[in-house]
């Protein structure tokens, strides 16, 4: 154990970040594990975060592209032995706090807070927050002892004030960050525990699912049959702390390539979790539904009146089954090339909103020149293993599963877990 902790002192910054394992372990744990539940009402990703010296349970919502966990200031004051950062620290810079900078001669006050901006990502409103620093707990996937605590004794985080949690999940008093910043909890938790690998994976279900930091359910199950596709993932404007974006070569629809360069369409495509479907730009999203209507009438699928929010929907034949879902056109997101491909099928791509309606899961995200042409939300991320190697910025992803395989609720980890209510 001495010489691990040895080896933990070539880290950076390990001196402010430190990491305690509360067993000795025969062998390395796999991963660690947080649980996930979708919330129905808001379809929200919910996980928990144990923190502070009781290390209470705190129920936050999952964003993929944040940069940092904030928790409600009010819920903050609560937690016992948790300090604030000051903005002349070494922990204040590596958010690149403009506090600390020496500019036009001015020393930074060493007697402020650190402060950085905060945003709700649902309802994008965003403020000021204070950098806090507290212990975080873990839970290990341990073959030896399943469940076994860990703790990051100086978790770096953010308070906000309580107008933020507007629009966010039912109790939840935050939101978790698992975005490419110095300060996300998957790169924080790799600086941690040295021995694993900078990366993370989802799984994402209409029920529970987990996070799992460095590892992935591949790994952890011995699962042959998840079987992985890989693809770079690409930065907006150099900025690593914009969120996880692929580069989309081109759309098929039954197999039939979308003409999409003459109306200006451009590959970069953001994965997001607070985005409950797939959004695409106007024009895009035009070109997109045209096809996807003629694959479908071909299949003898009927178009029927929309349910909102959704625009275009269908009474398939096999409109008496709740559990049997009917062929609907295969869509494929090719990547860096033609053999390199993400398929979404009918699972994906089609919601029952009745038992005789099934509405396209894809929705108009407006604009000419949005933000972000194409946004793939939740609900077209479900049941897909994704595995995000931020050490060389590649994305996994496996096939659909749940067809024979297994699914994402069933590597449910909220057993190990007092999820809040």
């Amino acid at each position: 154990m001495a010489s691990f902790f040895k080896f933990l002192l070539i880290f950076p910054l390990i001196s402010h970040i430190h990491g305690a394992i509360s067993h000795k372990y025969p062998t390395l744990p796999k991963a660690a594990v947080l649980p996930l539940k979708k919330d129905l009402s808001t379809l929200q990703y919910v996980t928990e975060l144990l923190i502070g010296e009781n290390l209470s349970p705190v129920k936050l919502v999952v964003d993929l592209g944040g940069p940092f966990v904030w928790i409600d200031s009010e819920f903050t004051s609560q937690l016992s032995s948790t300090g604030s950062v000051k903005s002349c620290s070494l922990q204040c810079s590596m958010v690149e706090i403009k506090g600390c900078s020496r500019s036009g001669g001015l020393r930074c006050d060493a007697s402020k807070t650190c402060t950085l901006p905060v945003e709700n990502s649902v309802s994008r409103v965003s403020t000021s927050g204070e950098m806090k620093e507290g212990r975080v707990g873990v839970k290990f996937l341990d073959a030896m002892e399943p469940g076994s605590l860990a703790y990051i004794r100086r978790f770096l985080f953010s308070c906000a004030p309580n107008l933020l949690l507007e629009g966010l999940a039912s109790d939840a008093k935050g939101m978790l960050g698992l975005g490419n910043s110095r300060i996300s909890l998957p790169s924080q938790f790799s600086t941690t525990f040295g021995f694993f690998h900078r990366k993370f994976s989802i799984c994402l279900s209409p029920s529970n699912g987990a996070i799992l930091l460095g590892g992935s359910p591949s790994e952890i199950e011995n699962e042959s049959t998840i079987s992985m596709m890989y693809t770079s993932l690409i930065s907006k404007n150099s900025n690593i702390q914009d969120g996880y974006y692929i580069n989309v070569s081109s759309i098929k629809i039954s197999g039939e390539k979308l003409s999409l360069y003459p109306i200006g369409f451009v590959g970069r495509t953001k994965i997001s979790t607070t985005t409950p479907y797939t959004t695409m730009e106007s024009k895009i999203y035009n070109t997109f539904i045209a096809a996807y209507i003629k694959a479908a009438t071909s299949m003898n699928l009927s178009l029927v009146a929309p349910v909102a929010p959704f625009e275009i929907c269908f009474s398939p034949n096999e409109v008496g089954s709740k559990t049997i879902l009917p062929n609907f056109p295969a869509v494929d997101l090719v990547l860096q090339s033609e053999l390199v491909k993400w398929r979404i099928l009918g699972r994906n791509s089609m919601v029952r909103v009745s038992n005789e309606v099934m509405c396209l899961g894809f929705l108009n995200g407006g604009l000419v020149k949005p933000k972000d042409p194409i946004v793939m939300g939740g609900y077209q991320l479900e049941d897909y293993t994704l595995e995000f190697n931020l050490a060389n910025s590649m994305l996994g992803f496996s096939s659909p599963l749940g067809m024979g395989k297994k699914k994402c609720s069933d590597f449910d980890a909220s057993s190990m877990y007092p999820m809040v209510s």
